[in-house]
């Protein structure tokens, strides 16, 4: 039988070979199976139940900026590991792992461009960077990303996506909620909008902090978005909360959040957005 056995083993290299790992993926909402090409085709929403999956700062450009107009802005530099943090692991060794796991410096990047003609700058929070965890790089980030919008005359979009301050950098990133909201004060002065749009998860910190200080207000579908916890809140008020609680329809329906907005329409509503809060100033 070693005959068979060897036609069985080249079969099974056959098939190992010519059959591509990344064909399927499967949905964290419905756990079904859906092809790759279809579901990034359909900007990373299952196609079966609407589930928006997380998407980083490379997919949420190129679906937003007009086709040639997005230009990467650079990043400030800040001290790296002030505190000398070690838990299970270094800090900076940390802080090397996500940056080959990513390929961006820190957990915020900004872009400049174009969306449907209107001026832009938009600024994504990267959850795969850390939980898109709020330290020193991603406050100052946030501050460039505010400069480049008054420099521009552009208003400065913001889609958050964090699990709240890095711990490894103590008060150093608590700093940042201060700061950042000085920042949105100078946007404010130089009559430009800051628009935040909301995307699953959003907590903490960054709550806390510049995602509810937008003129408006947008969130995905079914996003996660919470201070803390929803125990900890039953703990504490010994109290049942509703099963939607903390998504973003609940905070839509409960008057925290201007609207509800699908993948697919955002490019539009941004657009809208720009020419109605710049008065037709952000056309390119």
């Amino acid at each position: 039988m070693s005959w068979l056995n060897n036609v069985r083993n080249a079969l099974a290299f056959v098939s190992k070979k010519e059959t591509p790992d990344n064909l399927w993926h499967k949905c964290k909402g419905c756990g079904q199976l859906v092809f790759v090409k279809e579901f990034e085709e359909n900007l990373h929403v299952c196609p079966l139940c609407d589930h928006h999956a997380r998407i980083g700062p490379n997919e949420r450009f190129a679906q937003l900026f007009d086709e040639g107009t997005c230009k990467r802005l650079p990043m400030p530099r800040v001290p790296e590991d002030p505190l000398k943090f070690r838990d299970t692991k270094p800090y900076a060794g940390r802080l090397k792992a996500a940056r080959t796991e990513t390929g961006d410096q820190d957990a915020f990047v900004n872009a400049r461009g174009t969306v449907l003609g209107k001026r832009m700058v938009i600024g994504v929070q990267n959850f795969a960077f850390m939980g898109g965890s709020m330290g020193q790089a991603v406050g100052e980030g946030f501050i460039a990303g505010v400069e480049a919008a008054i420099a521009a005359r552009a208003p400065f979009v913001v889609f958050t996506a964090s699990g709240g301050a890095r711990m490894q950098e103590g008060i150093l990133s608590l700093m940042q909620m201060p700061r950042t909201t000085v920042a949105i004060e100078m946007l404010h002065d130089a009559g430009l909008p800051y628009v935040v749009v909301l995307t699953d998860p959003t907590s903490g910190g960054v709550m806390a902090a510049y995602a509810m200080l937008g003129d408006i207000q947008i969130a995905e579908p079914k996003a996660t978005l919470a201070f803390t916890g929803r125990r900890v809140i039953e703990q504490t008020i010994r109290e049942k909360l509703p099963e939607n609680f903390q998504t973003s329809e609940y905070y839509r329906d409960h008057g925290l959040i201007d609207m509800v907005v699908e993948r697919k329409d955002l490019r539009a509503t941004l657009a809208n957005l720009a020419d109605y809060l710049c008065g037709g100033r952000a056309a390119a």
